[in-house]
């Protein structure tokens, strides 16, 4: 690479980061994916680590029964994320289209009530944390004594869901008006904080107590919640695109049930997608606590992966939903189409370092070998499927990104509830091919929901989709 071509690409990394005000429809579709990707793909990378940052603390306490928890926890908070994921989605189409029709007042107001059509959501779900917490482990197949010594964990992070919940709306909104800059440092310092905080309630430090694993959920909550509080001054104060005061905050409630409708079948998608990853998890569960471990252990280093590619994913919906407000179709299908390969590019890379690391990877997590075994496996058969995945995820998005809800719900119902569920029990349990099963079932299922996506997506009749 040229010295004229390094410093272009250090310019525009710069520009990138700094979140500079653009038109993502006039802009060549390289440059407006360079600098809609680069903040959305560390944004993505910053929400996977919370999940690498806790497994890695809460490792060093030797105790596969905390591990399990954290797994078993976070099976259970996908169908939070599911939510939260499916309006973020809603509010990124609604605010992307708005924006491309350069009707700002509408993409304000359309951003107000996706917050309080969040807070209300997420009152709900502390109500469920607070009394039902252990019953829900139990549900998931705890054990009595993990139950007993962890459920703390659980509880803060199922009651505390607000934080997750303003995380991704507010962030969904700042992505559907180009601001994608502000929603990778509202996360930036969620994870700075998160980091400090770990280490101390976990092991205590001074006259604050050891929590154990309790401590990681504290951590992560009081992490998540100062990032919001960055979003919402920002919301406020900031001099973005997206700015609201009081009187945004009236109900309005035409415009909530064009969100409902528009929302649902992006949680409908993160729903179905979380109902499976909980039936394997409980598959998982029926190995014993070091199978689990391990496959919770590569899940983290798998979602640390996923997210960043899904931030690429995330810039696409983004380009498409504004191009079609300014009414470029063919422009929105080829950002498509480029971002999908770029996204291959490195999932490509990302499979070679997971079949030749994935020894030292695990090894971050625990010493146990039973565990590292379980987890090099989940690895490296499913990041077989990566290929595959790079565009499905992209194109997925994309349909979401166009308003299209429907047509990634019907793929995702098929795929993993008629597909993926039952292979994987057939192969683990039924077959007895053991833990093996499972990871073939996710590799395989991804895969064909990627294929199909593509073929629907060539169709084109996304295109005449109207929110």
């Amino acid at each position: 690479m040229s010295g004229s071509k390094v410093s272009s690409f250090i310019r525009l990394f710069k520009q990138a980061i700094k979140g500079d005000q653009q038109d993502y429809t006039t802009l060549s579709i390289d440059k407006a994916i360079f600098l809609l990707s680069i903040p959305m793909v560390l944004e993505m990378a910053m929400e996977s680590l919370f999940a690498v940052v806790d497994a890695f603390f809460v490792g060093r306490l030797h105790d596969n029964s905390a591990v399990a928890t954290i797994g078993l926890t976070e099976s259970m908070l996908t169908l939070i994320y599911s939510v939260a994921m499916g309006m973020g989605m809603g509010a990124t189409a609604m605010v992307a289209r708005r924006v491309g029709e350069k009707d700002i007042p509408s993409a304000r107001v359309a951003a107000s009530q996706v917050i309080l059509v969040g807070i209300a959501v997420s009152l709900v779900i502390s109500v469920v944390g607070i009394f039902f917490s252990e019953d829900l482990l139990r549900l998931m197949g705890g054990s009595e004594a993990l139950i007993e010594k962890n459920s703390g964990y659980t509880r803060w992070m199922i009651t505390g869901n607000m934080s997750i919940m303003m995380l991704f709306l507010i962030n969904g909104i700042f992505r559907g008006a180009g601001d994608a800059s502000i929603a990778m440092r509202s996360l930036i310092l969620a994870n700075i904080f998160n980091m400090i905080l770990d280490p101390i309630f976990i092991f205590g430090w001074g006259p604050i107590p050891a929590f154990g694993v309790e401590g990681a959920g504290i951590a992560t909550t009081t992490g998540r919640t100062i990032g919001v509080v960055y979003q919402v001054y920002h919301l406020v104060k900031g001099s973005g695109i997206i700015q609201l005061t009081w009187k945004h905050m009236k109900p309005k409630w035409d415009i909530i049930w064009r969100l409902v409708v528009v929302s649902s079948g992006g949680t409908g998608q993160f729903l179905i997608g979380s109902g499976s990853w909980i039936f394997l998890y409980r598959i998982m569960s029926s190995f014993g606590e070091e199978a689990l471990a391990g496959y919770v252990f590569a899940m983290r280093a798998i979602v640390f992966a996923i997210l960043p590619a899904w931030g690429m994913a995330n810039a696409a919906a983004t380009l498409v939903g504004q191009n079609l407000g300014a009414g470029f179709p063919d422009r929105a299908e080829k950002s498509v189409w480029r971002a999908s390969f770029l996204n291959m590019i490195f999932l490509a890379v990302v499979t070679v370092v997971f079949f030749t690391m994935a020894r030292p990877i695990l090894s971050l997590f625990t010493t146990d070998e039973v565990v590292i075994k379980h987890g090099i496996e989940c690895l490296q058969i499913v990041s077989l499927g990566y290929i595959f995945y790079a565009y499905g995820m992209v194109v997925g998005q994309s349909f979401n990104g166009a308003g299209d809800t429907r047509t990634p719900t019907i793929v995702s119902f098929v795929g993993f509830w008629l597909f993926q569920i039952p292979f994987a029990y057939l192969l683990a349990l039924y077959f007895q091919v053991g833990t093996i099963g499972v990871y073939a079932a996710i590799s395989v299922a991804e895969s064909l929901m990627a294929v199909a996506s593509i073929l629907i997506f060539r169709k084109g009749k996304w295109k005449a989709t109207k929110i």
